[in-house]
Formats: C-alpha cells, structure tokens, sequence
C-alpha cells in the first residue's frame, strides 16, 4: 500500500487538471457572457436562455462520462490492458445513437422548448437562433464524455486539461469572429456565439478522435463492436446519472421559481449566491471525479479495503480545500457580494445567506466526493435515487414551504438548504459505509 504523502501525490496528480478545466470552463461562460454583453441586454438574456435550455439537454448524455470512466478503471485495475477502451468503443456508438436523434427533435422543436422557460419573444427569438447552434454540438459533446471518461480512467487527466484550452482559444477566435463579422464574413450577433462554441467542441472532438487513434489502439480502441454486455453495461451505468444530472439542473429551477414567489430582490440575491456555490464546489467535483478512476481501479485488484480507504482520503483532502476556499466568504461577505450587487439593501440581504453557504460548501464535501466514488464502483442507480429524492422529496418542499408558507423569505430558505447539505453528506457517509458497493460487478 502506498505511503500517506504518495497516496495524496497520486489524488492531487489526477485531481488539480481536473479541477484546472472545469474552472477555465467556467471562465470561458463569463468571456462568452462578456462578448454578448456589449451587444445589449436582450441578446444578453437570449444568450443566457439558450444557454440553459442547451445544459438540460446535454444532461441527456452526461451520463456516458461516469459510464465509460467506471468501467474503464476497472479494466485497468484488473490489468486488462487490451480491454480498457472497449467501453469507450460502446460509449461513442451509443452517444451517436441517441444524439442525433436528440438533436434533430430540438432543432424543430426549439421555440416550443424555449417559450417553457422564458416568455418574452425578443428574447426568446435571440435564444432560439443561438440554442439551435449550440444544439448542433451535441453529438461532439456526448463523444468527449466518453474520450474524457477513459483518458481519465487510465489516469491521464492531464490530457483533458490541454484539449480544453485549446477548445476555450478556438472559441473565443471563433465567438468574436462570428459576433462581429471580422475577416469580412457576416456579423451573425448572438448566434455567432453558439456557432463558435459548437465549432470549438467539433475541433476539440477531432483532437480526442486523433489522440485516441494514436495511443489506445492497443486497449482496444476502435478494434470491433463491443459485445451486447457492454453496450448494456454502460447504458446501465449512464442513464442513471443522465437522469440525475437533468433533475438536478431542473430542481435549480424550481429553486429559482420559488424565490420569484417571494419578490425579485431574492432572485437577483439567489442567482448570486447560487452561481457562487456551483463555481467553488468545482474543485470538489474535481476531486470526486479522482475518486472515481482510484475506486474503480482497486476494485479492479480486488482490493477492498483500498477501494474504501481513497473515498474517505479524497472527502479530508476536498474538506481542506472547500474550506479554504470558503473562508473569505465567511470572514468578509460584504466584499464578497459587493463584486456582484451595488445596492447596499441587495447585499445586507445576502449578507447571513452567504455565509450560510460558505458553511454549505464544507459539509457539501463529503457528499460530492463520496457520490463520484460510488459512481465509480457502479452504484449509479444508488446515486441517482439518493440525489434525485433528496433534493425533490425533501429541499424543494421544505424550501416552499419555509420560504413562502411560512415568509421565511431568501434566509429561510437558506437555512433549508443548508440542513439538506447535511443530510445529502450524512447518507452518503453512510451508504459508503455500508461497503455493499464493493460486490458490485461492472
């Protein structure tokens, strides 16, 4: 077994490129919001509207990324060197089987699909034209979910790291271009935003394509059709997590609908403290997604007790860092927020709720490391259940009924939240413990 300071180099190494692209991920959505921005407010919304509709249906296939990455890390860890990208093999037919269909029922069905979330027609009109770009990405994005998945099953997280900066230069290029007409082609305005982004996920899909061909043939890659088992393992293991991560993204809008419910003051507060919760529990998810390729891999030896004993060290390793992170939140809540809202009543409002959430990040470590774990021993139907009833069956009732029944407001419904942050870590903690995951067969 490895020493301690070896085993936190081996979480760290596969950790920090991780964590590296999801946060240039994030910035890039900013300099997207930036370019559109100075077009003016309701491209600005269009933008932000299609931008939304294009996450929920990408958690369509979101699944394929844990699907392929599970079954590859066992593989590896089983030593079956010539066998680690058949589930990549399956992963890539399976996410050209049901993204073009998707995809095609979007580009029709579009000013339908947009009028559910946003009422106003100039806006809608500019989310349309940008979302049917965007949609057009479909079929790359699924397919870099499987290529990331097995890159970073066999621990090779820092590719995913190099291709998406390459992806995030080729977007801007592209975005600024296509806005603006530069180069003598014509100014597409918004939509030129989803034209670049789409062009950039089918340029960094080619580089994944040319990389894989190059070093995983001898896993298998592209050697023949999977057998039926495989296919079915990893729809087994995708669609679990698929279906989560599209009701986790809608529970946010049932969350943001409830703060409507109480007045505007709170959403513009709650859109704040959200978008600042889901930026810095990334690292957490990074490590988590490190967790998944370690857990995966000891199983794959049979090792047991190893398996267990990474979960617990990536959930130490994702509470000193969350911490740190959430400090200044904490400690200085009025600067924090005043980087975001001018109005002093707007950040006295979310002055208590903020530190609340800085709280919320912490306890919320456990629970975002320990489910990307189990993902990767194969308990993707455990996870779905306990996220999906948890935040359906208990938060958004709770939140409703604390917030609005009882005029709780933003602050009430912040401390909700906060006890279903417990809750959520506290049943992971003991679903890991219970160790049934480890009979798993993947």
């Amino acid at each position: 077994m490895l020493p301690e300071s070896s085993r936190r180099q081996t979480i760290l190494r596969l950790a920090l490129p991780i964590i590296a692209g999801m946060l240039s991920q994030s910035l890039i959505n900013l300099i997207d919001a930036a370019m559109v921005g100075s077009l003016g407010e309701v491209p600005l919304a269009g933008v932000g509207i299609g931008g939304y509709a294009m996450f929920l249906i990408t958690a369509l296939v979101f699944g394929l990324s844990s699907g392929v990455q599970a079954q590859t890390a066992r593989r590896h860890g089983e030593e079956a060197w010539e066998r680690r990208a058949v589930p990549l093999n399956a992963g890539l037919l399976i996410a050209l089987a049901t993204a073009v269909p998707i995809t095609a029922l979007c580009l029709w069905q579009a000013p339908r699909l947009l009028a559910l979330i946003n009422q106003d027609p100039a806006v809608n009109a500019v989310a349309v034209a940008y979302f049917r770009w965007r949609v057009l990405s479909l079929v790359a994005v699924a397919m870099i979910f499987c290529f990331r998945g097995y890159w970073n099953g066999i621990q090779q997280t820092g590719i995913y790291l190099r291709i998406i900066l390459a992806m995030h230069a080729i977007n801007v290029a592209a975005s600024l271009t296509l806005i603006f007409g530069y180069f003598g082609l014509p100014a597409m305005g918004p939509a030129g935003a989803g034209a670049g982004t789409t062009l950039s996920l089918f340029a960094g899909l080619a580089i994944w394509a040319l990389l894989s061909a190059r070093h995983a043939r001898t896993s298998g890659f592209l050697a023949g059709l999977p057998r039926r088992l495989t296919f079915a393992t990893t729809l087994r293991l995708a669609t679990p997590h698929s279906f989560q991560q599209l009701w986790f993204a809608a529970g946010y809008a049932v969350l943001f609908w409830i703060l409507g419910q109480i007045d505007t003051r709170s959403v513009a507060v709650g859109h704040v403290l959200v978008n600042l919760s889901l930026l810095l529990i990334l690292p957490g998810v990074g490590l988590g997604m490190a967790a998944m390729s370690l857990v995966g891999q000891a199983l794959g030896r049979a090792a047991h007790q190893d398996a267990h004993r990474w979960g617990w060290e990536v959930v130490h390793l994702a509470w000193l860092c969350l911490a740190a992170l959430a400090l200044p939140m904490a400690l200085f809540p009025e600067v924090v927020l005043g980087l975001f809202l001018h109005d002093p009543a707007l950040v006295e409002l979310g002055r208590l709720p903020l530190q609340l959430t800085a709280l919320m990040i912490v306890l919320d470590a456990a629970a975002l490391v320990l489910a990307q774990a189990l993902l990767g021993a194969g308990a993707n139907r455990t996870v779905m259940t306990t996220t999906v009833g948890l935040q359906w069956l208990v938060f958004l009732p709770l939140a409703w009924w604390v917030g609005v029944g009882l005029e709780q407001g933003l602050l009430g419904i912040w401390w909700v939240q906060l006890g279903y942050r417990c809750l959520n870590s506290a049943w992971f903690a003991a679903i890991w413990q219970r160790r049934r995951w480890q009979a798993l067969q993947i």
